[in-house]
């Protein structure tokens, strides 16, 4: 599933244009980068947790050559699912 099929059931479920629906997945999915830019927790009830993690730099080595190489420390976004997401995917 992508951008365009989240449209597609937003514009058929509201009786919207898949246009107007198109521009709301968008703006949705630009607030939650931009509030995970400025490291905020973006909590959607029923949904989950967008929070944003600091992975340290560390030490690791290249597969093909074996030799050692440093990887810079980075921030990452994870995603927490909540308890109702978590129930329908196990049934």
């Amino acid at each position: 599933m992508n951008n365009s099929d989240i449209a597609d059931r937003i514009a058929a479920a509201t009786g919207s244009t898949k246009a107007d629906a198109k521009k709301i997945v968008d703006l949705v999915f630009t607030a939650i980068a931009e509030g995970a830019a400025k490291g905020e927790e973006i909590s959607l009830n029923g949904f989950g947790k967008f929070k944003v993690k600091d992975s340290p730099a560390r030490e690791g080595r290249n597969p093909s050559t074996g030799a050692t190489i440093q990887i810079a420390a980075a921030k990452k976004l994870t995603f927490t699912p909540a308890k109702a997401v978590k129930d329908l995917l196990n049934g």
